[in-house]
């Protein structure tokens, strides 16, 4: 049975929380898309993990797997799994695909490079060399795990690339960073130390999969920073959706039986480009510091708003969403009152679907249903169950699973694993 965990927003929606969650349920848990450029935190105890690349199920010593549609820095990699096995962390079998692509010092100096040319149009990328090895895979200049494994093939097709890069960073006034010789030998090293993590990975979740095993696909970032049906161009540059995890993996859709995409109470956007319902006033700061709204990557601070359904609806109808699962609605603790966008205005029409272009996009005006605020004890919630929650919150969840015709399977009230009231399980 293979079950999947999508951000519905622009990512940070807490879904590591929830896949680690989860996990202890599964067998393998997998990661499909994106690399070094998304992270989850996960809160054990008393400890905290910040996970760049392998799936959340690491922590909870799982079987993880890294998809071909995944691009992954193999120096990123070893840190984690070396920072993971210093904090002395059971860890599982860790299998990278043979079709997933290499990220190479090149490729991080190519973001510098494009961001800085891109004007306005900037994405916000984090400049780990994400976009421009993805654009390296697509033009068929990739160099793949099992070209990095293979010294010779290795050695060939980087020669090829490199005389191609070169010259490209010439045109734009900028010399290579990196000589062919050097990148030769810091990959070399790379490959030896990963050599036996690399596998056929398609072949290995197909058969799981068939022998009954259960398997968690973790999506990394959210619907709406997908590369096609995202707010292009300040999205990512793999398929964040339900489809990608098919592409992504190599299993065939018909396997996939439960999707639950994770809501988060509110919104929150790291990075450039239009955010309708984003506050710059009290309310927003008191999301922004009782969220701990920091990317788990860059550091950076996200910008927060109102939780907007018009950007859930429209990932319910690209991903078909079993169920949702809200989180962080404890932030919300404490305030006088609570809005949710249902709606769009632009020059005075009414919109009702989620527009591709920007230019529309960046005049939406939000319309709101307003709620009553609350505040709630945590420990009395956890202790007593979803049902003694104030009538003011259990209104707003009401609300949103009504308004999105979407099942509510759990509700998060805190950071820990212990903080979670779980009403449906996806196993």
């Amino acid at each position: 049975m293979i079950s999947v965990i999508l951000g519905t927003q622009w990512g940070d929606e807490a879904k590591g929380k929830l896949t680690d969650y989860y996990a202890s349920k599964a067998d393998i848990t997998v990661r499909f898309q994106g690399g070094n450029n998304a992270g989850h935190t996960i809160v054990v105890g008393d400890e905290t993990f910040k996970l760049r690349l392998l799936s959340s199920g690491v922590v909870q010593g799982k079987d993880v797997v890294m998809g071909n549609g995944m691009v992954i820095d193999p120096q990123i990699l070893l840190e984690e799994i070396g920072e993971l096995r210093s904090r002395n962390v059971e860890i599982g079998n860790i299998y990278i695909s043979e079709r997933a692509h290499v990220i190479m010092p090149y490729h991080k100096q190519e973001d510098e490079i494009l961001e800085e040319l891109k004007g306005n149009q900037k994405a916000g990328t984090t400049k780990r060399g994400i976009g421009p090895c993805y654009s390296d895979k697509v033009s068929r200049l990739g160099i793949r795990f099992v070209d990095l494994i293979d010294e010779p093939v290795f050695r060939e097709k980087l020669k090829i690339v490199y005389g191609i890069k070169k010259k490209f960073f010439e045109s734009l006034g900028h010399e290579m960073e990196y000589t062919m010789e050097q990148i030769l030998a810091q990959y070399g090293a790379y490959a030896e130390a990963i050599r036996g993590y690399v596998a056929d990975t398609t072949v290995l979740l197909n058969e799981a999969e068939r022998s009954g095993k259960r398997i968690l696909m973790e999506g990394a970032q959210a619907t709406h920073l997908d590369i096609d049906f995202g707010i292009y161009p300040f999205n990512t540059s793999s398929n964040t959706i339900c489809g990608g995890v098919c592409t992504g993996s190599g299993v065939p859709p018909r396997s996939i039986g439960t999707v639950l995409g994770i809501v988060k109470a509110y919104t929150t956007r790291v990075g450039t480009g239009p955010v309708p319902t984003e506050l710059t006033d009290a309310y927003g700061q008191h999301m922004a510091e009782k969220g701990h709204e920091y990317g788990t990557v860059t550091g950076r601070p996200r910008r927060c708003g109102w939780l907007d359904l018009m950007l859930v609806k429209y990932s319910h109808m690209l991903n078909h969403l079993d169920g949702v699962f809200v989180t962080k609605l404890d932030v919300l603790n404490g305030l006088d009152r609570v809005k949710v966008c249902v709606g769009y205005e632009v020059d005075g029409k009414h919109v009702d679907h989620f527009p591709s272009n920007m230019g529309v996009f960046a005049r939406c005006i939000p319309i709101y249903k307003e709620f009553k605020g609350w505040d709630f004890d945590t420990d009395k919630i956890l202790l007593e169950g979803i049902g003694s929650l104030p009538k003011e919150a259990k209104d707003y969840l009401s609300f949103i699973e009504s308004e999105l015709e979407i099942p509510l399977f759990g509700v998060s009230i805190g950071p820990k694993r212990s903080q979670t009231l779980i009403l449906r399980d996806i196993f």
